[in-house]
């Protein structure tokens, strides 16, 4: 998951990148609105309103998101339309200010969106700016594309997002690297929530972690898996081939691919800058 910071006036608002879109912190939200200093009590106030008020499905979801003392807690966000309907709830002369910086965060994905190049090259200069070195980039925006395209597969075979993705993953995983994801953080000492994974891996963990997707990927299109349990086998299938080669890999080298070698050793900058300005 995602995390990032963006400016509105003087005033910083935290979001989350959640089921493709940007999610942002409604107490962030409230406080620039009201210009209050109790900003969680003011939207329990707004919120049981709004709750009242309509029998709709709540339009916010409690996700994980960075606190000022850097930890990350189960806080109440919500995308850009959930934004305008908070706006019509609380009265302020903030609000069409807000509403034109909602518009320019609005436009800026769809232009990425249009044009992924765009936001190939926000990315790029993300990790460049963390330090991360151009091999390591170029191995890392492979292995984004390779999960999408997969979690693409996956959607469209039915394959439900949350728990089943994540058993899938840990599946592919354990036989691409011989390690669970959870396993692999205990590994490198990344101990947050918020510290993703994949940003800590060395260029050949992340080769071996495509290869595992990458081949789930094939055998499910081949298999013409559907549901869970039909992708389960794919993932088995891929895993342990991408495993096979990771096998070989070690012995003729070795050494072992799965190592505690992560960024945060490797770089001071890493606690130094933040994930977006």
């Amino acid at each position: 998951m995602e995390h990032a910071l963006t400016p509105f006036e003087n005033k910083k608002i935290r979001k989350v990148w959640h089921n493709e879109e940007w999610y942002f912190a409604i107490n962030d939200i409230i406080e620039i609105l009201a210009n209050t200093d109790a900003p969680r009590q003011y939207w329990t106030k707004v919120k049981r309103s709004v709750t009242t008020e309509s029998q709709l499905q709540p339009f916010w979801s409690q996700l994980k998101v960075k606190a000022a003392d850097g930890k990350s807690y189960n806080t109440d966000c919500t995308n850009a339309e959930g934004i305008f309907r908070i706006i019509m709830s609380v009265p302020s002369p903030k609000a069409e200010p807000l509403k034109l910086w909602l518009a320019e965060q609005g436009k800026r994905t769809l232009d990425e969106t249009a044009n992924p190049e765009l936001l190939t090259e926000r990315q790029i200069e993300l990790y460049k700016a963390k330090g991360y070195s151009d091999e390591w980039i170029k191995e890392r925006l492979q292995n984004i594309d390779t999960r999408k395209r997969l979690t693409d597969e996956w959607k469209a075979r039915g394959v439900k997002e949350g728990q089943e993705y994540s058993i899938l993953t840990a599946i592919i995983a354990k036989g691409s690297l011989g390690v669970t994801p959870s396993e692999h953080k205990e590994i490198k000492g990344l101990t947050k929530p918020s510290q993703n994974l994949r940003d800590h891996m060395t260029d050949l963990e992340l080769i071996f972690t495509s290869l595992g997707e990458a081949l789930t990927r094939r055998e499910a299109i081949t298999d013409d898996a559907q549901g869970f349990d039909e992708n389960k086998t794919a993932a088995v299938k891929g895993g342990n081939m991408a495993g096979n080669a990771r096998k070989m890999v070690e012995a003729e080298s070795g050494k072992n691919v799965v190592s505690s070698e992560n960024f945060l050793k490797n770089s001071t900058r890493a606690k130094e800058l933040p994930t977006e300005e």
